[in-house]
């Protein structure tokens, strides 16, 4: 069974940075993506970045140039640099890491229990 666990949230002034850790206990492999997502109220969650076991990157239009997702395979560790913050930003981040094309198996899909960050003068 894998848990994630995030660290990191918490209150950064608009214009601030904050940085996010995600590690996995495990078994994680370098094949997984890991991802960090966000939820609007009342809508789904919505992917903020990704990271491929490879290094490849994907974000929100809305992150992009501000957040830089990166993940350290021999620690499991997905981190998410956020700078230049907004207070539309705030929000429950979660930690995904989703093994499913990797493994074949729909079961492994992985939510972290979320971290909160509030971006607020």
């Amino acid at each position: 069974q894998v848990q994630l666990v995030e660290s990191g949230g918490g209150l950064a002034q608009p214009g601030g940075s904050l940085r996010l850790s995600c590690t996995a206990s495990g078994s994680i492999f370098s094949g997984y993506v890991m991802g960090w997502y966000r939820r609007a109220p009342g809508k789904q969650r919505e992917l903020v970045a990704a990271i491929t076991g490879g290094g490849s990157t994907d974000y929100a239009g809305s992150v992009k140039g501000r957040f830089t997702i990166s993940r350290d395979n021999a620690k499991n560790t997905v981190y998410l640099q956020m700078n230049s913050l907004k207070p539309e930003d705030t929000n429950v981040y979660y930690c995904n890491a989703d093994g499913r094309h990797y493994t074949g198996s729909s079961s492994d899909d992985y939510w972290g229990q979320g971290t909160q960050v509030t971006v607020s003068s």
